[in-house]
């Protein structure tokens, strides 16, 4: 029997770099919303029981991605064979549609849905906490993709508390087709500063954080042709942020209407840029 589970990308609204720590990493604070339901932003993993381990990758976003123990999902699941203490033998197909190097965490959504999917088509019923420990050992990311929803993540952004849902406003988002690397991002800010070196502050019930990235300027600095797509959506009427560490920007827009004559006008430029409205 074949085991399917969606692993959607993630947008964050609010990310602050609070400094960076003894061990090399920083302190952030992130509110991060979880884009179920949108399908052209959405991987998807299958399994089914195999003879021995394999993964094999395909879809639009999947060149030049390796199935190899550097992939993520390989990665999850040997954590979920170690928690186990045996083999989980099975054929793996992870279909790509989050670009890569965007800051949509797409790689981190399929690891957390590796041990999803793992946990129950081995029926190993690990518990929540358990399976949030291994998450946080694959990458910062990967934890709030478990909890799902409205994240609020602290520390490298690990340490995850659900949020009440936060409407998302009509969004467009745009992928320049550009890579750039979260670790290259992180070393600039030692060039850029860091623009708010302060938290959030506490909001009453219902009310929406600010709409903040602190990473725009070192990924700015890593790659300046990002500007370009700030622009247009400057141009178009919307309010632009910079996705996690780039390279995709979502912009928000005061009515559906006008997001929708936004991208109308974007995909106008004739630009390689690909366009998502949510």
């Amino acid at each position: 029997m074949v085991y399917t589970i969606q692993a959607p990308a993630k947008l964050n609204r609010f990310l602050a770099v609070l400094g960076r720590r003894a061990d090399g990493f920083h302190d952030l604070e992130l509110v991060t919303t979880v884009l179920n339901g949108v399908p052209e932003l959405t991987d998807t993993l299958s399994a089914e029981p195999g003879m021995e381990l394999s993964l094999a990758i395909s879809g639009p976003t999947g060149e030049g991605l390796v199935p190899d123990d550097s992939n993520l999902v390989l990665r999850a699941w040997h954590l979920l064979e170690e928690a186990a203490g045996h083999p989980l033998p099975a054929a793996l197909h992870l279909e790509k549609r989050i670009p890569h190097g965007a800051g949509l965490g797409g790689g981190s959504s399929d690891a957390a849905a590796a041990l999803r999917l793992g946990n129950q088509l081995f029926g190993l019923d690990l518990p929540d906490d358990l399976l949030l420990r291994q998450a946080a050992r694959l990458g910062s990311d990967v934890p709030l993709f478990l909890l799902g929803g409205t994240v609020l993540g602290l520390g490298r952004g690990e340490r995850v508390f659900p949020l009440r849902p936060i409407p998302l406003e009509p969004l467009l988002l745009v992928h320049p087709g550009l890579h750039v690397g979260t670790p290259s991002v992180y070393r600039a800010l030692q060039s850029v500063g860091y623009p708010f070196p302060e938290a959030l502050a506490s909001l009453p019930a219902g009310a929406i954080p600010p709409w903040r990235n602190d990473l725009t300027g070192a990924a700015l600095w890593v790659c300046p042709l990002l500007a370009e797509v700030r622009e247009a959506l400057r141009d178009s009427g919307g309010e632009p942020l910079l996705c996690g560490s780039g390279s995709c920007w979502v912009a928000r827009y005061p009515t559906a209407a006008g997001r929708d004559a936004a991208r109308t006008q974007i995909e106008g430029l004739g630009k390689p840029w690909s366009v998502w409205a949510v």
